[in-house]
Order: structure tokens, then sequence, then C-alpha cells
């Protein structure tokens, strides 16, 4: 049984010219597809064809991309993200629990200073 996983390399047929091995790095590093397969012909060029062999065996070895591997846009962005710099991910993301909870403190301080009796239950609950 496959598991499916967002950090995984897959061969992206969806998008596929030959046997979706470019689409499938487009897609994993989140660069346009175009720039991908520019780049392997003009490595044909450079190394006289030896990057053929390696991406016909990448075309045999690579699971194909689920179906419904994003939910939407945003999601595919955001795995993209994580799988170029999962430092910067982290971050982004203590930013937002960050900011989340700033705002949270800031929704009780203005109904806990109006209503002393709300006040006295939470601390209560502490």
């Amino acid at each position: 049984m496959n598991k499916t996983t967002h950090t995984t390399l897959y061969r992206d047929k969806e998008n596929a010219k030959f046997m979706g091995v470019c689409a499938g790095i487009a897609d994993y590093t989140g660069v346009n597809a175009l720039w991908v397969r520019l780049g392997f012909f003009l490595s044909l060029g450079l190394t006289g064809g030896m990057t053929l062999p390696i991406y016909l065996l990448m075309g045999l070895l690579l699971n194909k991309k689920p179906a419904h591997l994003y939910q939407d846009k945003r999601e595919q962005q955001y795995w993209q993200g994580v799988r170029q710099n999962p430092r910067r991910t982290v971050r982004e993301v203590r930013a937002r629990f960050r900011d989340v909870d700033r705002r949270l403190a800031s929704v009780e301080h203005y109904y806990v200073s109006s209503n002393p009796r709300l006040a006295e239950e939470i601390e209560r609950l502490r």
C-alpha cells in the first residue's frame, strides 16, 4: 500500500508531454514546467545525451502523482514552499500562530475588562 505524501517527487501524468518527469519536477519545485523542460533539453546537449537514461529511469521508478494531492492552489503553493525551504515554512507557521495568539489575547482582554464576573471565572479556571 502506497502512502501519499506531499513531500515526495511524483511523475505528473496530468501535465505530461512524454512520461511526466519534467512536469513532476516542476510540480515538486514550483518552477514552471517549460523551464524544467528547457533545462532538460539543454542538459541533453551539454552532456551528450547522458541525461536521457536518467530521465527514462526516473520515468519508470517514480510513482504517478495522486489525482487529489492538493485541495487547491494555495495548498499546492504551501507544499512547494515546504519542499523548497522547510525552515522558512516553520518560521512562517510559528509567526501565524503568534499572531493568532496575540489577537485572541486582545479579544480576551476586551471582554474581560468590560465584564468583571467573566474575569473572575477565567481566573478560577486557570
